[in-house]
């Protein structure tokens, strides 16, 4: 019974050691399903596929590489030990090896294989079904070897779409000064000419209000003058002049200042008696 169960245990440990010795394998070549991450083949060159943002080696597997990159909208994942690359473009078909190539046992799950020592382990994140081939004869990289691909266009994402996996189309770069959209900026001489029209019409309005405070004052101030002469000519007891246009004339050889006096000032003819009869001599 003891020899039994030694025997049992040693086979179990065998297999078990067998199972840790395996090497990663690369699932082969899968059509590819929406919503579904498959496995688009191992390739000795990343294409024009971009570098993911660090994904921690307890982490690192064909799922989370493909997770990240579907979660930042791009159409492939690619594996690269524990580097993790995104894109939108498959490398050219001459670049596709032999899946046994990819056998780099993933860090969180060695099972898996994340490329190789020369490849790539390339997956549909089943964004886009139908993918194009990126052709470097007609795109640009950047420094450090890797090319910085901008998003597609919608013209692009038409174009893809209507290809097959096995068709080529042009991945361009980062979009440069030339191929970027024009943004049109703000029309400084509309701007301006409305500012200047807005301070003009400004100042006018400003203009014609004082004007018309002024003319009201002084309308108020010749009014109130009238009421003052008209009110200073009653209590000085003055007429105003005659409405016939007559003159008044005064006698030079009386005194100004006797002439408005209503009493006699004992003129000659007063004190004379005129009761009287005067004789006069005449000469017969």
């Amino acid at each position: 019974m003891k020899m039994r169960l030694s025997s049992v245990a040693y086979g179990a440990l065998v297999v078990a050691t067998g199972v840790h010795a395996q090497t990663p394998k690369q699932p082969s070549l899968q059509i590819p399903v929406s919503g579904i991450s498959t496995a688009s083949g191992c390739y000795g060159t990343y294409g024009n596929m971009t570098m993911h943002k660090p994904i921690t080696a307890d982490k690192m597997s064909t799922a989370a590489c493909n997770n990240a990159c579907k979660d930042d909208g791009f159409w492939l994942a690619a594996m690269h030990g524990g580097q993790c690359l995104c894109g939108y473009a498959l490398p050219p078909k001459k670049d596709l090896v032999e899946d046994s190539e990819c056998n780099q046992p993933c860090p969180a799950y060695p099972p898996e294989a994340c490329g190789g020592l020369d490849s790539y382990s390339f997956y549909n994140v089943g964004i886009q079904l139908q993918i194009s081939r990126y052709d470097p004869a007609s795109s640009s990289t950047t420094g450090g070897g890797q090319t910085s691909t901008a998003a597609p266009t919608s013209a692009d994402k038409s174009s893809a779409g209507s290809t097959g996996s096995a068709s080529t189309a042009t991945q361009s770069s980062a979009p440069t000064e030339s191929s970027a959209p024009q943004k049109s900026g703000p029309n400084v001489a509309g701007i301006a000419a409305g500012v200047v029209v807005g301070i003009v019409a400004a100042i006018a309005l400003i203009a014609g209000i004082i004007f018309y405070i002024r003319r009201k004052r002084n309308s108020e101030i010749e009014e109130e003058h009238r009421r003052n002469a008209a009110v200073n000519a009653f209590i000085s007891g003055s007429k105003p002049p005659s409405s016939h246009g007559s003159i008044s004339m005064t006698d030079s050889r009386l005194d100004p200042v006797m002439a408005h006096r209503r009493m006699s000032d004992g003129s000659i003819a007063d004190n004379e008696d005129y009761s009287r009869r005067i004789l006069r001599v005449t000469n017969a």
